[in-house]
């Protein structure tokens, strides 16, 4: 590009405008990674996100009052997705009752060796997450219902949030993840299985078909 502040401009619009357009995470997210160098393929990809938007200006999140003061998260990672740095990417979504209220699209700091670290790294993100958010509704005074339910679509995962022993094949998984278990172990979170088809953090961490799409769309 000729002069690559526009493309910067459009995408720090758009990552604004993120703050309260969920539908838009992943793919604003996936345009700011090519801030540094961008090509005329990217600033195409940002307008057609600006023609989405302009599309569905009307949309936005619905809160409702007649709902139940429990936390609840969806957790999800693709695993080695992007092809340059074989990184994969970290969503979530988080729900206070049938209420949206935080979620996440984020490229994950190093390499995952396989798609259960992936997925737990993930799980351990959005954890972190609604830790914060716990403390923040409770300085409001906010009386919330425990434990969390920290929702999550790789077996391997959930056993390893469970599992207090160390196997070879995540013993190198960093310490720091393994927060997870031991609020597992206080009965301060729940880490259930959720099917593919049900897990809505999967709008967070690839692009979907257009049907897949609008389907986790009407969910959140």
């Amino acid at each position: 590009l000729s002069d690559p502040s526009v493309y910067r401009q459009m995408v720090g619009s758009l990552q604004y405008l993120s703050f309260t357009r969920p539908d838009i995470q992943f793919v604003v997210n996936l345009a700011s990674q090519f801030l540094h160098n961008p090509r005329e393929v990217h600033m195409q990809a940002v307008k057609r996100i600006f023609r989405y938007i302009g599309g569905t200006a009307d949309w936005g999140l619905q809160l409702t009052r007649n709902t139940s003061l429990s936390l609840k998260v969806y957790s999800d990672s693709d695993w080695a997705g992007c092809f340059a740095t074989r990184r994969s990417t970290t969503g979530f979504c988080i729900f206070l009752g049938d209420n949206l209220i935080s979620w996440s699209a984020r490229k994950q700091p190093t390499v995952a060796r396989s798609s259960t670290e992936a997925e737990y790294r993930a799980l351990a993100v959005a954890v972190a997450e609604v830790t914060w958010l716990q403390y923040l509704l409770r300085d409001l005074h906010v009386p919330l219902c425990s434990p969390v339910m920290a929702k999550c679509d790789n077996v391997g995962a959930i056993h390893l949030a469970h599992n207090p022993v160390f196997h070879s094949r995540s013993k190198h998984v960093a310490l720091d993840y393994h927060f997870v278990r031991e609020k597992v172990n206080l009965g301060d979170l729940l880490v259930p299985h959720v099917s593919t088809s049900h897990q809505l953090a999967d709008l967070f961490t690839k692009v979907l078909p257009s049907a897949r799409f609008h389907e986790l769309l009407t969910k959140l």
